[in-house]
């Protein structure tokens, strides 16, 4: 097993063009394993997904990669440098999901203080200032104190406070927590500029529509570990195939559901179960869900229905996506 990374142990030279290179890493908090043994790479350029349920170990995982946790086993490296290190310090931005602004500091004067942090100084940190309020769309308020500004204004600060080093790889906690629908969009276009500028990105997120727009690439974890990963279309298409789910809304009946949907390869919710005993009262109406391969067998479905007297009130029909990958190997929705 690997030990912690430290200076002394050169990188290979594979790694050292990588942003961000996870070994077989462990952390133990007492008796609970809160990381068991997470290994992945992160490629240059796009946006990275780490997605899991509360309890799954990702918070510890982002701390970590921060140089916020020690590991009990394992290694990180940025840009082939051990995380922690000066070197990867300049190479990794972070966005915590908590606001850390100065409320009584204006704009400008939360990224001159921020600046200062990261050991800029004269025309460079002039010049990252400036392009952080035209990049967070702040410009015009520069001279507000960061206490008048908006919710998702005060996001965009963030943002812009912990990347005003111009970091080649960021790492943004779940940056649209608690903002409107027109600022979240913002911030959208905020990831997507640093995507398109080179910049690579690791993305957290309880969203998972915020997922399928914004990554590349993405990692389910659960239990302390990596459970799934790939893009998105090859994390659905190995979780389900081409199997499309049909879901029939259907009147009061008499006929067995259960019985109907098992027959089908399907289950049922309501309606009657066998030798006409109710499930939830007489004659009332049930869903069955149901899946295909094609949507040409559908009609196969429709028709059986309507040789057996069913009387179809709706039917809808849905491709498998992220959140249906999530709650199957999960068994939890993303904010669970």
């Amino acid at each position: 097993m690997l030990m912690n990374a430290d200076s002394a142990n050169p990188a290979p030279p594979h790694v050292e063009s990588l942003p961000l290179v996870v070994e077989s890493v462990v952390k133990r908090f007492g008796a609970v394993t809160a990381v068991a043994g997470i290994s992945f790479e992160i490629a240059a350029g796009g946006c990275f997904g780490l997605l899991g349920p509360n309890g799954a170990g990702k918070s510890t995982l982002i701390r970590s990669i921060v140089g916020r946790v020690r590991l009990d086993l394992g290694s990180i490296r940025i840009f082939g440098e051990p995380v922690g290190s000066t070197a990867a310090r300049a190479d990794l931005g972070w966005v915590p999901q908590e606001l850390a602004v100065y409320p009584l500091l204006t704009c400008r004067e939360n990224l001159y203080a921020f600046g200062r942090y990261q050991g800029l100084s004269g025309k460079a940190l002039d010049d990252a200032i400036a392009w952080c309020l035209e990049w967070a769309a702040l410009a015009d308020r520069a001279k507000s104190p960061a206490k008048t500004l908006s919710g998702g204004m005060k996001r965009r600060l963030n943002m812009a406070a912990g990347l005003i080093h111009r970091p080649r790889l960021v790492l943004l906690d779940e940056p649209t927590v608690g903002v409107d629908p027109q600022s979240r969009n913002r911030i959208f276009e905020m990831v997507e500029a640093l995507r398109t500028g080179g910049t690579t990105i690791i993305y957290t997120t309880h969203y998972m529509e915020e997922a399928e727009r914004l990554c590349d690439s993405i990692a389910i974890i659960d239990h302390g570990q990596i459970i799934a990963q790939g893009t998105k279309e090859a994390l659905v298409a190995r979780a389900f195939g081409s199997r499309i789910s049909v879901t029939m809304h259907f009147g009061a009946t008499r006929v067995d559901l259960e019985a109907w949907a098992a027959a089908r390869g399907g289950t049922a919710q309501g309606g009657t179960g066998q030798n006409g005993t109710s499930q939830g009262g007489t004659g009332q109406g049930g869903v069955v869900l149901c899946s295909v391969e094609k949507p040409a067998e559908i009609a196969d479905l429709l028709d059986a229905a309507s040789r057996d007297g069913l009387e179809i009130l709706d039917v809808t029909m849905q491709r498998p996506n992220l959140e249906s990958v999530f709650l199957a190997l999960t068994g939890k929705d993303l904010r669970s």
